[in-house]
């Protein structure tokens, strides 16, 4: 038995290492550098790396959401209204009397008939005894919750106390669905939700949104109240319809008191309305009743929306944001497949953290890109083939290629028009180098013949491409020319905008905004255009003439270079440019070199990861050789003694900063301020001034002689670089740096100041 168990073990452990990282397709890279896969989790990584971040909150804990959120409370509670018997007593400490004195104040200020009664007293005293757990749980939940209710129903002039309805309809579960089909926090039913104005297709049922679904529920009692008049009769409309109230009050005859129609309603119903109002006491006395509520799983106010321009999952957006699925769940319950959709002509929302909305405004092109980037790794329906088309009549041959000296896979796929994955696939080949000598199956159709002719010429002679002959007599060659230019660009200011986040969108600074648009102040109009003036990167095509003879030389010597490859190694060589080709993405081309994305970025001044078809990549650093230090700098500190009448938002504003930033600095948990209190409004970077004498300059000069660079191999940690230095310590090393941990990956560069 015992060895089973270790056998199943090992199993386990096995299947879960082979399976735990998501790899993309190996691409050649350079020779004199180890091959390594790019994983997903490194793309996510280089990504995430280069966000603009704001400071970053403690995300919710998600298995104390699914806990406050669960639907357990949903079916106690529905449980205990159906079937709860109001005449059986329940012995339980609260006196008769003390209860009478409760409801009356209760009664004192609500429109609703809060009367004592011995079936109202035996529903109180069972929640009480049977659920008081349970209340822990929804009070903490309502402090997200509750405020959203409020603002809707005293829109509309509803009583406020209708808020607690909700906790009997849905325990405050938005995804809660009953067994005929009502869903949400109000439980709607399908057509009375589309009847308000509730939209449910196959990615949003709105009857989920806390917000709409509330404004349909505000709606639905005013129009209640305008035909019985009588709170307590809404509420046993909201239940069991207005027409079977009508046949109650008929039965009844014509008594208009829900405690005196109440044995002509529905069982159900007969025990809705004591649900609602022992759910009123208990919130409104929980205190004397030693209930503690359960921490707030989240506030509304700190809380915010973003449009999505385009389909985003929430795994994704979970990944990239640094929030949990069930955080996006809680606050998002409208999307039933955890898909955020974009569909032409509609508006969806995202709702997220305030802390997060930045980032995520701050990088929505970059989040975008990666999207994308998921999207395009998915298998696609009727993807190209090499089969030929039965309309076209062509048919499907095979053709074998003996791999020769010096290629690879990347430069024989290239050749047939196929991909590598389409040339392993077909014979059977686990690693991405070409066997030399061996004839490697490829399926082509005959359409394609003439693409593959050319695509041999090419490969033969690929020096030939870059000149063009315009008659006999003159050759031009084609080059890329990137220049940088001043683009003006307008944006209109929106709701809710201010000059910071503006000029953090566009990458200037609020000084240059001001200067632009001519503004003495920070405060912006709503609807104004501004002027961003940005300095953007054009790429331009220049034909020069060139001699026939010197064209003829280079293309021999391209050629033979070429092919004259004795190492058989299958991969490609690097250069200091790279031309960037159809179909290549920033991604692909930092694979391929070995560098890394950000590198990549750093060395051609790019801002995104968009790469123009034809413009020519640096692959390298030219100016590596010179380590130049960077300027020292101290932090300069703003501090502001708090007045009378000024609060943390006032302040913020004062100082164009966040509320987040001055907590921070302060070390603050909340929002209060004290009359005299010192707080810093302000932390900067200043460079320090070191022009003063020539012998600071000498020594500082000295500094960068003495600065090396170290590129990380294979295997290495940062204790074995330290101990290749004398004198050099661990921590020398992650203070150079910047770095905080001690993982390294190959070909990471580190500075190494050894002097």
């Amino acid at each position: 038995m015992n060895i089973r168990k270790i056998t199943t073990l090992a199993l386990i452990m096995a299947s879960s290492a082979i399976f735990a990282q998501d790899t993309i397709k190996v691409i050649p890279v350079q020779a004199k550098l180890p091959k390594r896969e790019l994983t997903q989790r490194e793309v996510l990584d280089s990504i995430k790396a280069s966000f603009i971040h704001d400071n970053i909150a403690k995300c919710i804990d998600s298995m104390w959401m699914k806990e406050l959120a669960s639907l357990d409370l949903y079916n106690e509670l529905t449980f205990d209204i159906k079937n709860i018997d109001v005449d059986q007593k329940v012995d339980y400490e609260l006196p008769t009397e003390l209860l009478k004195e409760r409801l009356k104040a209760l009664d004192e200020k609500s429109p609703f008939n809060i009367e004592y009664n011995q079936g109202l007293e035996n529903v109180i005293k069972s929640f009480l005894k049977n659920r008081k757990r349970s209340f822990e749980r929804l009070i903490g939940i309502s402090q997200y919750y509750f405020p959203m209710f409020e603002e809707s129903l005293a829109a509309q002039n509803i009583p406020l106390e209708i808020k607690y309805l909700s906790v009997v309809e849905s325990a405050l579960n938005p995804r809660a669905v009953s067994r005929v089909g009502a869903t949400g926090l109000w439980q709607f039913m399908y057509q009375t939700g589309k009847q308000y104005g509730l939209k449910v297709d196959t990615y949003v049922d709105e009857r989920s949104d806390p917000l709409k679904a509330s404004n349909a529920a505000t709606q639905y009692m005013k129009n209640m109240y305008a035909i019985f008049g009588d709170w307590d009769l809404v509420l046993a409309s909201y239940n069991t319809g207005p027409g079977n109230v009508a046949k109650a009050i008929r039965r009844s005859g014509g008594k208009q008191n829900y405690w005196n129609i109440r044995p002509f309603l529905h069982k159900e119903t007969q025990g809705y309305v004591p649900a609602f109002l022992a759910t009123m006491y208990i919130f409104e006395y929980h205190k004397e009743h030693g209930i503690k509520p359960a921490r707030a799983v989240a506030h509304h106010f700190a809380t915010d929306t973003v449009m999505i321009k385009r389909a985003m999952t929430f795994k994704q957006i979970a990944d990239l944001m640094d929030v949990s699925v069930a955080e996006l769940q809680f606050l998002n319950p409208s999307y039933k497949r955890e898909v955020v959709p974009f569909i032409s002509g509609q508006k969806h929302f995202l709702r997220l953290p305030v802390d997060k909305i930045a980032v995520f405004t701050s990088n929505e092109d970059k989040i975008y890109a990666y999207a994308d980037y998921e999207a395009n790794r998915r298998e696609k329906p009727f993807e190209k083939t090499m089969l030929a088309s039965s309309n076209s009549g062509s048919s499907a041959n095979v053709k074998y290629h003996k791999v020769r000296r010096g290629e690879s896979l990347s430069k024989i796929s290239n050749r047939y028009g196929i991909t590598i994955a389409e040339l392993k696939k077909w014979n059977h080949l686990r690693s991405s180098k070409a066997p030399l000598g061996r004839n490697l199956k490829i399926y082509v159709a005959d359409y394609t013949n003439s693409d593959i002719a050319s695509n041999e010429n090419k490969a033969t002679n690929e020096a030939d491409t870059a000149v063009v002959a315009s008659n006999s007599n003159k050759l031009f060659k084609e080059e890329k020319v990137v220049a940088y230019k001043d683009v003006v660009k307008y944006y209109k200011v929106r709701k809710g905008d201010n000059l910071g986040e503006i000029s953090g969108k566009y990458g200037v600074s609020v000084a240059e905004v001001k200067k632009w648009n001519k503004l003495k102040s920070n405060n912006i109009a709503l609807g104004a255009n501004l002027k961003i003036i940005k300095n953007e990167r054009v790429v331009t095509t220049v034909r020069k003439e060139v001699k026939a003879e010197k064209a003829i030389i280079d293309n021999k010597v391209e050629t033979a270079v070429a092919s004259n490859d004795n190492n058989g190694d299958s991969t490609e060589e690097i250069g200091d440019y790279y031309e960037v080709q159809r179909g290549d993405n920033l991604f692909s081309i930092a694979k391929k070199f070995n560098v890394s994305l950000e590198d990549l970025k750093k060395w051609n001044n790019l801002d995104d990861l968009h790469v123009q078809t034809g413009s020519k990549l640096a692959l390298a650093n030219k100016d590596e050789n010179t380590v130049t230090e960077a300027p020292k700098t101290e932090t300069k500190i703003v501090e502001h003694k708090v007045r009378k009448g000024e609060y943390l938002g006032t302040i913020a504003k004062k100082y164009n900063v966040t509320l987040t930033e001055i907590k921070e600095w302060n070390d603050m948990e909340d929002n209060n301020v004290k009359l005299g209190q010192t707080l810093i409004v302000s932390k900067k970077e200043v460079a320090i001034n070191e022009a003063k004498s020539s012998k600071k300059e000498s020594i500082a000069a000295s500094d960068r002689n003495a600065v090396k660079t170290y590129y990380v191999k294979k295997g290495d940690s940062l204790f074995s670089i330290a101990k290749k230095y004398p004198g050099v310590s661990i921590s020398d090393i992650k203070k150079w740096n910047g770095i905080k941990n001690e993982s390294l990956k190959p070909g990471m560069k580190l500075k190494i100041n050894n002097g």
